[in-house]
């Protein structure tokens, strides 16, 4: 029930698009029931049991007087045009019965295929906003390949299974309420028969769909762990290559498709098991309500005659297909349940950061950048203990230790990919947790080890995150960062593509672009994690010369793995085990015998 909330959460939205649909299926079951109550003088007039009643006189609204005023009329019409002209006339008004209904039909689809298109729209797109704020740390565990199948095959597989329902479930239980009616009119004892028989299949039908849902969320799961694998291989195909691994890489590829296909075939199974479920039974149903029907008809019982048992049969009939169609949409509505299982855990996700709604704007940074007592940790196990740390405007703060020490996170926790779990940072004496986030990082610009270029051109690649760039400015940055020369010698410049994570590109120009972008942004912080220590000694020089112009007049915090690169730093900070063990100057750190950087300085420079 909580799901259904959720999907109708999402059609909110288009509520009046479903009021119209509604509307559009009423009158469409109107004229689909007007069409075939026809049955019944057609059937007189074939077998000539068209008597002469009488006038039935003024006009008033019940079911008596129709029915009466439709023989009167009738057998006047075959008075005067024969019984030749009155069965044409009864197929004239059946065909344009029918072309109402199918007019209406088209209307309500047309309603529902607006609905269908936005919804999933929508929710595709709350899905990826979702991820844009989710904290950095929500992709420890959760894998990109897993994320994709919930953004694409997920939203899809609503589309597919509960989207489409959603057009029998507004349709056909109109049809089957309007029909009943009428076969109540007909024949109460008839009609309180067949509905006893109902519920009996329906019972069956669920139980056949009870396993489904969980089938499909074990199939679903199990295609993100198939598209992980592949989006590893493709991410690592030069070190699977490299190290002959394409048949180990083959094998769990297999084992993981061969699980899907096998969970894919039991769902499929299941699904395929409603039409013929529900064909055989509705074949049942219909069959003892004949026999029951005809016995009565036979013995004459309440106002039920040969021509109306035939009526009643006819509509009786056409309620069949409505329930047929509603059993299929129950086991498609399942089947999608458990998609909408696995994306509302991404939507109920934590998010964890928050923007108060009181949130201070900054537009500088004007003193100083402080840690006060920070501890953070992961799954419960410390990564950072008790930081404490103050850098002055202007400084260069170098950041050092082991793999694992907690550098980056301590680097992180400034922009607010995470928050402390304790303590606080404070900005020119403002904890940043009361600052607008967009503010925040508009104050700094970040260089990773790894850059990441986005498969567009140059231009928006170093314009990145600027709305109106001018192209003097983008170039300007570029000879800033030393890429203007290789980026006019490609084809088109500026407006050449990078490919795919910047594949066209070396790794020292991929560097210097996105060094480009930092100085593009124009930030009054840095943070730069060592971007020289992958490089060749030529692109090394180019770059490292591109970093000391991007951190003129601004405060930097270098993460440093090559401790010759921050011999300059006006502050050093060295890590261990997540605490703050050492600090001061090059010099200064270096004069200290049994001291831990002169020890990581020592092995460098062995």
């Amino acid at each position: 029930m909580n799901k259904a909330r959720l999907l109708l959460k999402y059609i909110k939205p288009y509520r009046w698009s479903a009021v119209k649909n509604i509307g559009y299926n009423l009158l469409s079951a109107l004229f689909a029931l007007f069409s075939y109550t026809l049955v019944i003088p057609f059937l007189k007039i074939l077998f000539n049991r068209v008597g002469a009643p009488p006038n039935p006189g003024e006009f008033h609204f019940s079911s008596e007087y129709l029915g009466a005023a439709s023989r009167y009329y009738l057998s006047v019409f075959i008075d005067k045009n024969g019984e030749i002209g009155a069965l044409l006339l009864v197929c004239v008004i059946v065909i344009i019965a029918s072309l109402l209904k199918n007019g209406f039909i088209f209307l309500a689809n047309n309603s529902m295929a607006y609905i269908r298109a936005c919804t999933v729209r929508d929710l595709r797109q709350k899905l990826y906003h979702k991820v844009l704020r989710l904290p950095l740390s929500y992709f420890t565990d959760a894998r990109k390949g897993d994320i994709m199948t919930r953004i694409s095959n997920d939203v899809q597989e609503i589309e597919l299974s509960v989207m489409a329902s959603l057009t029998m479930l507004f349709r056909d239980p109109l049809y089957i309420l309007l029909f009943v009616i009428y076969l109540f009119v007909a024949s109460p004892q008839l009609t309180l028969f067949a509905l006893i028989l109902l519920p009996l299949s329906g019972w069956l039908i669920g139980r056949a769909s009870r396993t489904l849902r969980s089938s499909s969320l074990a199939g679903q799961q199990n295609l993100g762990k198939l598209l992980s694998v592949v989006e590893e291989t493709l991410a690592g195909l030069r070190i699977v290559k490299g190290f002959n691994a394409e048949e180990r890489m083959k094998k769990q590829f297999s084992e993981t498709n061969e699980r899907y296909s096998k969970i894919f075939k039991r769902v499929t199974r299941k699904a395929y098991l409603a039409s013929p479920i529900s064909e055989l039974l509705a074949t049942i149903v219909l069959m003892i309500v004949m026999y029951f029907g005809s016995s009565l008809a036979l013995r004459s019982v309440g106002n039920l005659d040969q021509e109306k048992l035939i009526a009643f049969l006819v509509i009786f009939s056409q309620i069949i297909q409505p329930a047929k169609n509603i059993t299929t949409a129950w086991f498609s509505i399942q089947k999608g349940m458990a998609s909408i299982d696995r994306i509302d855990q991404v939507l109920e996700a934590e998010e964890k950061i928050y923007e108060k709604h009181d949130a201070i704007p900054i537009a500088g940074f004007r003193d100083s950048i402080e840690y006060r007592g920070v501890w953070y940790g992961y799954n419960d196990e410390p990564i950072l203990k008790d930081i404490n740390l103050k850098i002055k405007k202007g400084q260069t703060l170098a950041i050092v230790g082991k793999s694992g020490a907690g550098k980056s996170t301590l680097a992180d926790l400034l922009p607010r990919f995470m928050d402390v779990d304790q303590g606080r940072i404070l900005i020119d004496g403002i904890d940043i947790r009361d600052l607008r986030i967009k503010d925040l990082r508009n104050l700094m610009g970040i260089v990773s080890q790894q850059p990441i270029l986005f498969n567009t051109t140059f231009m928006e690649n170093i314009s990145f995150g600027v709305d109106y760039p001018e192209h003097d400015r983008v170039e300007n940055a570029a000879h800033i960062a030393n890429a203007h020369e290789f980026i006019m010698e490609t084809e088109l410049g500026y407006e050449n593509s990078v490919g795919e994570s910047g594949n066209k590109l070396s790794g020292g120009q991929r560097q210097r672009v996105s060094i480009a972008r930092a100085i593009m942004a124009n930030p009054p912080i840095l943070i730069l994690d060592e971007a020289t220590s992958a490089l060749d000694t030529e692109s090394e020089r180019l770059v490292q010369d591109a970093i000391l112009k991007l951190m003129k007049n601004r405060t930097s915090i270098v993460i440093a793995h090559r401790l010759s690169t921050i011999q300059n730093a006006d502050m050093i900070v060295v890590i261990d085990d997540g605490r703050i063990v050492e600090t001061g100057t090059h010099t200064e750190l270096m004069e200290r015998d049994e001291g831990y950087y002169r020890k990581l300085h020592s092995y460098q420079a062995i």
